[in-house]
Protein backbone atom coordinates (compact mmCIF):
# COMPACT_ATOMS: atom_id res chain seq x y z
CA UNK A 1 0.00 0.00 0.00
CA UNK A 2 1.44 3.68 -0.65
CA UNK A 3 2.69 5.46 2.41
CA UNK A 4 0.18 7.80 3.99
CA UNK A 5 1.91 10.67 3.08
CA UNK A 6 -0.62 14.02 2.65
CA UNK A 7 2.52 16.63 4.12
CA UNK A 8 5.88 16.93 4.73
CA UNK A 9 4.92 16.48 8.90
CA UNK A 10 3.30 13.31 7.97
CA UNK A 11 7.03 11.84 6.21
CA UNK A 12 8.72 13.36 9.42
CA UNK A 13 5.85 11.41 11.58
CA UNK A 14 6.81 8.00 9.89
CA UNK A 15 10.11 8.38 9.64
CA UNK A 16 10.68 9.35 12.90
CA UNK A 17 8.74 5.50 14.03
CA UNK A 18 10.87 3.42 11.09
CA UNK A 19 14.66 5.33 11.97
CA UNK A 20 17.01 4.75 14.36
CA UNK A 21 17.12 7.33 16.93
CA UNK A 22 21.01 8.11 15.77
CA UNK A 23 20.23 8.52 12.15
CA UNK A 24 16.77 10.61 12.41
CA UNK A 25 18.68 13.14 15.10
CA UNK A 26 21.46 13.22 13.00
CA UNK A 27 18.86 14.16 9.88
CA UNK A 28 16.52 16.18 11.77
CA UNK A 29 18.92 17.85 14.01
CA UNK A 30 19.58 21.86 14.53
CA UNK A 31 22.51 23.55 16.53
CA UNK A 32 22.35 24.28 20.13
CA UNK A 33 19.21 24.08 21.77
CA UNK A 34 17.41 24.63 18.14
CA UNK A 35 15.77 27.91 18.74
CA UNK A 36 17.14 28.44 14.76
CA UNK A 37 14.85 26.05 13.95
CA UNK A 38 12.23 27.12 15.41
CA UNK A 39 12.76 30.54 14.39
CA UNK A 40 12.87 29.73 10.99
CA UNK A 41 9.29 27.61 10.99
CA UNK A 42 7.88 31.17 13.03
CA UNK A 43 9.16 33.15 10.40
CA UNK A 44 7.73 31.27 7.18
CA UNK A 45 4.04 31.10 9.89
CA UNK A 46 4.18 34.99 10.25
CA UNK A 47 4.04 35.68 6.86
CA UNK A 48 0.50 35.37 4.92
CA UNK A 49 -0.76 35.70 1.17
CA UNK A 50 -2.99 38.09 0.12
CA UNK A 51 -5.93 35.55 -1.45
CA UNK A 52 -7.83 37.02 -4.17
CA UNK A 53 -10.98 36.03 -5.84
CA UNK A 54 -12.48 35.62 -9.38
CA UNK A 55 -9.71 35.32 -11.50
CA UNK A 56 -9.23 32.51 -13.79
CA UNK A 57 -6.33 30.69 -12.66
CA UNK A 58 -7.28 27.31 -14.50
CA UNK A 59 -4.65 26.96 -16.64
CA UNK A 60 -1.41 27.35 -13.71
CA UNK A 61 2.13 25.98 -14.39
CA UNK A 62 4.35 25.57 -11.49
CA UNK A 63 7.53 24.85 -13.45
CA UNK A 64 10.55 27.61 -13.72
CA UNK A 65 13.84 27.86 -15.81
CA UNK A 66 16.98 27.49 -13.99
CA UNK A 67 20.41 28.82 -15.64
CA UNK A 68 18.33 28.24 -19.09
CA UNK A 69 16.75 24.79 -18.45
CA UNK A 70 13.25 24.43 -17.89
CA UNK A 71 12.12 22.03 -14.71
CA UNK A 72 9.19 20.68 -14.30
CA UNK A 73 8.99 21.65 -10.52
CA UNK A 74 9.85 24.54 -8.68
CA UNK A 75 12.31 23.41 -6.36
CA UNK A 76 15.41 21.11 -6.90
CA UNK A 77 16.99 18.66 -4.18
CA UNK A 78 19.44 20.30 -1.82
CA UNK A 79 22.97 18.69 -1.51
CA UNK A 80 22.94 16.38 1.86
CA UNK A 81 25.26 13.82 3.09
CA UNK A 82 25.14 10.61 3.94
CA UNK A 83 21.55 9.98 1.99
CA UNK A 84 21.78 6.51 2.51
CA UNK A 85 21.10 6.41 5.86
CA UNK A 86 17.23 7.43 5.29
CA UNK A 87 16.65 4.26 3.49
CA UNK A 88 19.21 1.65 0.99
CA UNK A 89 19.65 3.18 -2.67
CA UNK A 90 18.01 6.81 -1.52
CA UNK A 91 21.11 8.61 -3.81
CA UNK A 92 19.63 6.77 -6.59
CA UNK A 93 15.77 7.22 -5.77
CA UNK A 94 16.63 10.98 -5.39
CA UNK A 95 18.17 10.56 -8.75
CA UNK A 96 16.25 9.08 -11.32
CA UNK A 97 13.88 11.86 -9.74
CA UNK A 98 16.00 14.64 -10.43
CA UNK A 99 15.88 12.91 -13.79
CA UNK A 100 12.16 12.93 -14.20
CA UNK A 101 11.53 16.09 -12.77
CA UNK A 102 14.14 17.59 -14.83
CA UNK A 103 15.33 19.64 -11.45
CA UNK A 104 18.97 19.87 -10.20
CA UNK A 105 20.24 17.16 -7.93
CA UNK A 106 22.73 18.58 -5.35
CA UNK A 107 25.63 15.94 -4.87
CA UNK A 108 27.41 16.36 -1.60
CA UNK A 109 30.81 16.08 -1.36
CA UNK A 110 30.11 13.64 1.97
CA UNK A 111 27.36 12.13 -0.30
CA UNK A 112 27.04 8.00 -0.03
CA UNK A 113 27.03 7.08 -3.64
CA UNK A 114 30.07 8.35 -5.67
CA UNK A 115 29.61 11.81 -8.19
CA UNK A 116 30.57 9.79 -11.35
CA UNK A 117 26.96 7.25 -11.23
CA UNK A 118 24.52 9.91 -9.60
CA UNK A 119 25.21 12.73 -12.45
CA UNK A 120 24.45 9.40 -14.37
CA UNK A 121 21.56 8.22 -13.08
CA UNK A 122 19.59 11.81 -12.76
CA UNK A 123 20.58 12.21 -16.40
CA UNK A 124 22.63 15.30 -16.26
CA UNK A 125 20.57 17.01 -13.67
CA UNK A 126 23.14 16.85 -11.36
CA UNK A 127 25.40 19.85 -9.49
CA UNK A 128 28.53 19.29 -7.64
CA UNK A 129 28.72 20.63 -3.40
CA UNK A 130 31.95 21.24 -2.58
CA UNK A 131 32.99 21.72 0.39
CA UNK A 132 36.56 23.39 1.33
CA UNK A 133 38.38 21.88 3.79
CA UNK A 134 42.07 21.59 4.89
CA UNK A 135 44.76 23.51 3.10
CA UNK A 136 42.34 23.06 -0.02
CA UNK A 137 44.53 19.92 -1.94
CA UNK A 138 41.72 17.93 -1.91
CA UNK A 139 39.26 20.13 -2.24
CA UNK A 140 40.62 21.29 -5.85
CA UNK A 141 41.03 17.77 -6.65
CA UNK A 142 37.49 17.04 -6.29
CA UNK A 143 36.58 19.96 -8.49
CA UNK A 144 38.60 18.29 -11.22
CA UNK A 145 37.14 15.51 -10.61
CA UNK A 146 33.59 17.35 -11.05
CA UNK A 147 34.65 18.82 -14.08
CA UNK A 148 35.99 15.50 -15.49
CA UNK A 149 32.76 13.64 -14.68
CA UNK A 150 30.56 16.13 -16.68
CA UNK A 151 28.88 18.66 -13.95
CA UNK A 152 28.65 22.02 -15.67
CA UNK A 153 27.02 23.20 -12.18
CA UNK A 154 29.28 23.50 -8.87
CA UNK A 155 27.91 24.92 -5.09
CA UNK A 156 30.52 26.15 -3.31
CA UNK A 157 28.76 25.86 0.55
CA UNK A 158 30.63 28.61 2.46
CA UNK A 159 28.51 28.70 5.85
CA UNK A 160 30.62 25.88 7.39
CA UNK A 161 34.01 26.97 8.54
CA UNK A 162 33.46 24.65 11.62
CA UNK A 163 30.95 22.24 12.32
CA UNK A 164 28.57 23.54 13.93
CA UNK A 165 27.77 21.45 17.48
CA UNK A 166 24.42 19.68 16.99
CA UNK A 167 23.85 17.91 20.51
CA UNK A 168 20.75 15.40 19.41
CA UNK A 169 23.40 13.55 17.44
CA UNK A 170 26.30 14.00 19.81
CA UNK A 171 24.54 12.47 22.47
CA UNK A 172 23.75 8.90 20.26
CA UNK A 173 27.53 9.18 19.25
CA UNK A 174 27.05 9.83 15.85
CA UNK A 175 30.62 9.56 13.91
CA UNK A 176 31.36 8.59 10.54
CA UNK A 177 32.40 5.73 10.01
CA UNK A 178 29.71 4.31 12.45
CA UNK A 179 31.52 3.23 15.73
CA UNK A 180 28.94 0.44 17.22
CA UNK A 181 28.72 0.71 21.34
CA UNK A 182 26.00 -0.52 23.16
CA UNK A 183 24.15 2.34 23.41
CA UNK A 184 24.13 2.30 19.22
CA UNK A 185 23.44 -1.52 19.04
CA UNK A 186 20.69 -1.40 21.33
CA UNK A 187 19.29 1.67 19.25
CA UNK A 188 19.88 -0.74 15.50
CA UNK A 189 18.22 -3.81 17.79
CA UNK A 190 15.36 -1.99 18.42
CA UNK A 191 14.67 -0.62 14.77
CA UNK A 192 15.12 -4.13 12.63
CA UNK A 193 13.68 -2.86 9.28
CA UNK A 194 16.20 -0.33 9.15
CA UNK A 195 19.12 -2.30 10.27
CA UNK A 196 18.62 -5.50 8.42
CA UNK A 197 18.06 -3.67 4.80
CA UNK A 198 21.09 -1.38 5.80
CA UNK A 199 23.04 -4.57 6.82
CA UNK A 200 22.55 -6.21 3.38
CA UNK A 201 23.35 -3.15 1.44
CA UNK A 202 25.99 -2.18 3.31
CA UNK A 203 26.76 0.30 5.72
CA UNK A 204 26.77 4.21 4.36
CA UNK A 205 29.85 5.66 3.45
CA UNK A 206 31.65 8.82 2.28
CA UNK A 207 32.02 7.68 -1.29
CA UNK A 208 33.66 9.89 -3.05
CA UNK A 209 36.86 9.61 -0.67
CA UNK A 210 36.90 5.68 -1.14
CA UNK A 211 39.71 6.39 -3.58
CA UNK A 212 44.02 7.07 -2.75
CA UNK A 213 44.70 10.55 -2.66
CA UNK A 214 41.05 11.53 -1.44
CA UNK A 215 40.55 11.88 2.45
CA UNK A 216 38.24 13.56 4.50
CA UNK A 217 37.62 14.16 8.02
CA UNK A 218 33.78 15.86 8.50
CA UNK A 219 35.36 17.55 11.53
CA UNK A 220 37.75 18.90 9.53
CA UNK A 221 38.10 22.88 9.89
CA UNK A 222 37.28 24.58 6.96
CA UNK A 223 38.23 28.01 8.15
CA UNK A 224 40.91 28.82 5.98
CA UNK A 225 38.70 29.53 3.00
CA UNK A 226 38.89 33.14 1.92
CA UNK A 227 38.05 35.44 -1.09
CA UNK A 228 40.77 34.59 -2.65
CA UNK A 229 39.66 30.72 -2.44
CA UNK A 230 37.05 32.03 -4.26
CA UNK A 231 38.74 33.73 -6.49
CA UNK A 232 40.79 30.56 -7.63
CA UNK A 233 37.57 28.46 -7.82
CA UNK A 234 36.23 31.11 -10.65
CA UNK A 235 39.02 30.93 -12.68
CA UNK A 236 39.47 27.01 -12.65
CA UNK A 237 35.44 26.54 -12.48
CA UNK A 238 34.06 27.11 -16.91
CA UNK A 239 30.68 26.55 -15.78
CA UNK A 240 28.37 27.78 -13.38
CA UNK A 241 29.30 28.54 -9.66
CA UNK A 242 27.10 29.06 -7.10
CA UNK A 243 27.90 30.06 -3.27
CA UNK A 244 25.45 28.82 -0.91
CA UNK A 245 25.16 29.72 2.98
CA UNK A 246 24.31 33.42 2.38
CA UNK A 247 22.47 35.51 5.03
CA UNK A 248 24.21 39.04 4.96
CA UNK A 249 23.68 41.67 2.22
CA UNK A 250 27.23 42.61 1.99
CA UNK A 251 28.46 39.79 1.29
CA UNK A 252 25.80 39.26 -1.17
CA UNK A 253 27.01 42.21 -2.87
CA UNK A 254 30.88 40.93 -2.68
CA UNK A 255 29.62 37.33 -4.61
CA UNK A 256 28.04 38.94 -7.27
CA UNK A 257 31.00 41.34 -7.99
CA UNK A 258 33.26 38.51 -7.97
CA UNK A 259 31.08 37.18 -10.26
CA UNK A 260 29.57 34.57 -9.27
CA UNK A 261 26.22 33.04 -11.30
CA UNK A 262 24.31 32.72 -8.60
CA UNK A 263 23.84 33.13 -4.55
CA UNK A 264 21.44 30.80 -2.23
CA UNK A 265 20.15 32.46 0.31
CA UNK A 266 20.56 29.50 3.39
CA UNK A 267 21.51 28.72 6.83
CA UNK A 268 22.55 25.23 6.32
CA UNK A 269 18.72 24.43 7.68
CA UNK A 270 19.42 25.75 11.26
CA UNK A 271 22.61 23.16 11.32
CA UNK A 272 25.44 25.77 12.32
CA UNK A 273 24.77 28.46 13.87
CA UNK A 274 21.69 28.94 16.46
CA UNK A 275 21.42 32.44 16.39
CA UNK A 276 21.48 33.07 12.40
CA UNK A 277 18.45 34.94 11.37
CA UNK A 278 15.98 33.07 9.55
CA UNK A 279 16.53 33.27 6.10
CA UNK A 280 13.21 34.00 4.78
CA UNK A 281 13.15 37.41 6.05
CA UNK A 282 16.61 38.20 4.81
CA UNK A 283 15.70 37.34 1.00
CA UNK A 284 13.82 39.92 -0.08
CA UNK A 285 16.61 42.24 1.43
CA UNK A 286 19.46 40.53 -0.31
CA UNK A 287 17.10 40.76 -3.08
CA UNK A 288 16.97 44.56 -2.94
CA UNK A 289 20.73 44.40 -2.70
CA UNK A 290 21.72 42.19 -5.93
CA UNK A 291 18.66 43.69 -8.21
CA UNK A 292 15.98 41.76 -10.45
CA UNK A 293 18.28 40.19 -12.40
CA UNK A 294 20.77 38.11 -10.57
CA UNK A 295 19.77 34.58 -9.97
CA UNK A 296 19.05 34.18 -6.11
CA UNK A 297 18.33 30.55 -4.94
CA UNK A 298 17.15 29.33 -1.59
CA UNK A 299 16.38 26.86 0.98
CA UNK A 300 15.90 25.96 4.53
CA UNK A 301 12.78 25.81 6.37
CA UNK A 302 10.40 24.62 3.31
CA UNK A 303 7.72 22.32 4.29
CA UNK A 304 4.94 23.09 1.94
CA UNK A 305 3.68 24.19 -1.09
CA UNK A 306 2.98 27.55 0.16
CA UNK A 307 6.41 27.75 1.94
CA UNK A 308 7.65 27.63 -1.61
CA UNK A 309 5.49 30.88 -3.21
CA UNK A 310 6.34 32.43 -0.10
CA UNK A 311 10.09 32.05 -1.20
CA UNK A 312 9.46 32.96 -4.74
CA UNK A 313 7.56 35.93 -3.44
CA UNK A 314 9.74 37.35 -1.31
CA UNK A 315 12.43 37.37 -4.36
CA UNK A 316 14.12 33.68 -4.84
CA UNK A 317 14.52 32.01 -8.24
CA UNK A 318 14.61 28.96 -7.39
CA UNK A 319 14.31 26.85 -4.25
CA UNK A 320 15.73 23.88 -2.74
CA UNK A 321 14.39 20.90 -0.49
CA UNK A 322 16.13 18.76 1.69
CA UNK A 323 15.63 16.95 4.83
CA UNK A 324 11.68 16.56 4.55
CA UNK A 325 12.77 14.29 1.11
CA UNK A 326 14.83 12.15 3.39
CA UNK A 327 12.10 12.03 5.72
CA UNK A 328 9.70 10.73 2.56
CA UNK A 329 12.34 7.87 1.70
CA UNK A 330 12.48 6.20 5.43
CA UNK A 331 8.68 6.84 5.88
CA UNK A 332 7.97 4.61 2.28
CA UNK A 333 10.92 3.89 0.12
CA UNK A 334 11.06 5.53 -3.49
CA UNK A 335 7.33 5.68 -3.78
CA UNK A 336 7.02 7.55 -0.28
CA UNK A 337 9.42 9.85 -1.87
CA UNK A 338 7.30 10.30 -4.74
CA UNK A 339 4.10 10.74 -3.10
CA UNK A 340 5.77 13.42 -0.91
CA UNK A 341 6.69 15.30 -4.42
CA UNK A 342 3.35 15.00 -5.86
CA UNK A 343 2.29 16.32 -2.57
CA UNK A 344 4.25 19.51 -2.26
CA UNK A 345 3.76 20.22 -6.16
CA UNK A 346 0.21 19.91 -5.81
CA UNK A 347 -0.01 22.44 -2.41
CA UNK A 348 2.48 25.33 -4.60
CA UNK A 349 0.28 24.57 -7.47
CA UNK A 350 -3.53 25.26 -5.04
CA UNK A 351 -1.77 28.28 -3.39
CA UNK A 352 -1.42 29.97 -6.41
CA UNK A 353 -4.83 29.32 -7.18
CA UNK A 354 -5.81 30.92 -4.03
CA UNK A 355 -3.79 34.23 -4.40
CA UNK A 356 -5.05 34.61 -8.11
CA UNK A 357 -1.34 33.38 -10.21
CA UNK A 358 -1.04 31.19 -12.74
CA UNK A 359 3.02 31.29 -12.42
CA UNK A 360 5.61 31.69 -10.10
CA UNK A 361 6.54 34.71 -12.23
CA UNK A 362 7.31 37.82 -9.86
CA UNK A 363 4.67 39.89 -12.06
CA UNK A 364 2.82 37.44 -10.98
CA UNK A 365 3.38 37.31 -7.28
CA UNK A 366 3.80 40.77 -7.21
CA UNK A 367 2.31 42.19 -3.83
CA UNK A 368 0.91 38.63 -3.27
CA UNK A 369 2.76 39.05 0.33
CA UNK A 370 0.53 40.59 3.36
CA UNK A 371 3.78 42.74 5.00
CA UNK A 372 2.05 43.74 7.95
CA UNK A 373 2.60 40.05 9.06
CA UNK A 374 6.26 40.00 9.68
CA UNK A 375 8.00 39.67 12.42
Amino acid sequence: MPPSIHSSEDARRLARRRLPWMVFDYIDGAAGRETGAARNRAAFDALTLRPRILRDVSARDISVSVFGKKTNAPFGISPMGLCNLSGPGADFMLARLAAREKVPLGVSTVASTAMEPLIEAAEGNAWFQLYFTGDGTGTFKLVERAKAAGYDTLILTVDVPEVGRRPRELRHGFTMPFRIGPKQFVDFAMHPRWSLSTLVKGRPEMANFQMPGYAFDRTESRARADWDTLAKLRDMWPGHLVVKGVLDTEDAVLLQQAGVDAIQVSSHGARQLESAPAPINVLSEIRSAVGKEMPLFFDTGLRSGEDVVKAYASGAMFTFLGRVLQFAIAAGGEEGLHRLWEVLCDETSITLAQIGATSLRPDQLADSMVNDAAI
